[in-house]
């Protein structure tokens, strides 16, 4: 079978997309993936070919960061949101009709679309067009629930979200129309994610069902087709892994700092605080550069800096992980059962980080509030005893990173061997 797989975002966004599209081409399946131009080259090195969709990462990512910086410290100001959230926009806008385009032209004879969250309305569109199943990847509760928001009781949680849909796609409804209209399809009359879960998609929940207990239940009138399988990861190895793992080992446990694809904003500030912070705690720090360079910055000697590592192999030997709130990153430090630290610098990373107190796992805030005092203080939190013992709880109810892929595409083959797509009855 002929699968394409779409995804656009940063390394942890592409990463679950190519670890299904590794396992199909294993299978011995036809697979064409969709990614942003400048990780083209991190995909075919797993395997599947790949051809560009969207505007270059980089394009946006300083632009992505602006604007939640600014959300967070200050949401009054109107005007500057507006801009801001237009710079992050426009490359996309000028990009639309080659990502339309893309996906039309690899979907024609295929017999599944599996996509990510971003231009899910799109890949909707398209399997809609042709008449062939869709998958969709959530890294969280994106469909309408009563867990999500927690302060809320379940019944307005589920309308908020509902009305939240609506209005994005107010927002969203002249240029999906002209896309519609491009494909000779008739007027959408409702929101894509309704239109999505009418068709019978399969709606893959790429996070545990233990990080939103009572979510299975609620959902369970969907047939399964809004299963739980775990975040999905390549867990490759790194050039730097016998590197860290030497280090680890002569000395005692580190505590794990890692900012993911965004850059921080001060590479010399950001390790000051750190190193300060793990030497009044007579502790020292394993950072992951990533998307930041930490190569001009000094820093202690309680400090090792390396550009990347296999989460799966350095985290159990670590006292805590202390990171951006990643759906990947969150995972791979509940699994290995070690308390969290979650700095966020946008939305999804917020609610992750909300996710890992309600579970007691750990604590979180911003990163943009976040000094010397606070993270000293937030880890001295997260080291308690009764929350190392929590952590060590949850991560038995963890499912393991090879099981999730093998879950996804065993669901994605049996979807594709059904053909085309039922609606779902009300």
């Amino acid at each position: 079978m002929k699968f394409v797989l779409a995804s656009y975002g940063t390394r942890g966004d592409i990463e679950p997309c190519v670890a299904v599209g590794r396992e199909l081409l294993r299978r011995g399946h036809d697979v064409q993936m969709a990614v942003p131009p400048d990780l083209i080259g991190f995909v075919e090195a797993a395997g599947p070919t790949a051809v560009p969709y969207g505007p270059d990462l980089q394009a946006v990512l300083d632009a992505h960061r602006d604007f939640w910086s600014h959300f967070f410290r200050n949401f009054w100001k109107i005007r500057d949101l507006i801009r801001l959230r237009r710079e992050v926009v426009e490359p996309f806008l000028q990009c639309w009709k080659d990502i339309v385009a893309t996906l039309t032209s690899l979907a024609e004879d295929a017999d599944l679309l599996f996509t990510g969250v971003n231009f899910e309305d799109a890949a909707g569109n398209v399997a809609e067009c042709y008449d062939i199943p869709l998958a969709t990847l959530h890294f969280f509760p994106l469909r309408s629930n009563g867990q999500f928001v927690p302060f809320l009781p379940a019944p307005l949680g589920r309308s908020t979200m509902k009305v939240g849909e609506w209005l994005a796609w107010q927002n969203a409804k002249k240029v999906e129309g002209i896309q519609r209209g491009e494909l000779a399809l008739p007027k959408a009359t409702a929101p894509s994610p309704w239109r999505i879960t009418e068709r019978g998609s399969l709606e893959v929940q790429a996070y545990d069902e233990v990080c939103f207990p009572g979510l299975a239940d609620e959902w369970a009138e969907h047939d399964g087709l809004r299963p739980f399988v775990g975040a999905l990861t390549l867990d490759l190895p790194t050039d730097f892994d016998d590197e860290v793992a030497s280090w680890i080992a002569e000395g005692t446990p580190p505590i794990f700092f890692g900012f993911g694809s965004l850059p921080v904003e001060s590479a010399g500030k950001t390790l000051a605080m750190i190193g300060s912070a793990c030497d009044q705690l007579g502790t020292r720090a394993l950072v992951c550069s990533a998307g930041s360079d930490f190569g001009e910055a000094p820093y202690a000697e309680n400090i090792k800096v390396v550009g990347a590592m296999k989460y799966s192999a350095a985290f159990p030997a670590c006292r805590a992980v202390v990171h951006h709130g990643g759906t990947g990153t969150t995972a791979a430090g509940l699994r290995a059962g070690v308390p969290t630290l979650i700095l966020s610098t946008d939305l999804d990373q917020t609610l992750w980080g909300a996710r890992v107190k309600r579970l007691k796992v750990g604590t979180a805030r911003r990163f943009s509030t976040t000094t010397e005092k606070t993270l000293v203080a937030d880890l001295r939190t997260i080291l308690d005893p009764q929350i190392v013992t929590r952590a060590r709880a949850v991560s038995t109810r963890m499912t393991k990173p090879a099981e999730s892929v093998q879950a996804t595409a065993d669901l994605v083959e049996s979807l594709a061997g059904r053909g085309r797509p039922r609606p779902r009855s009300n």
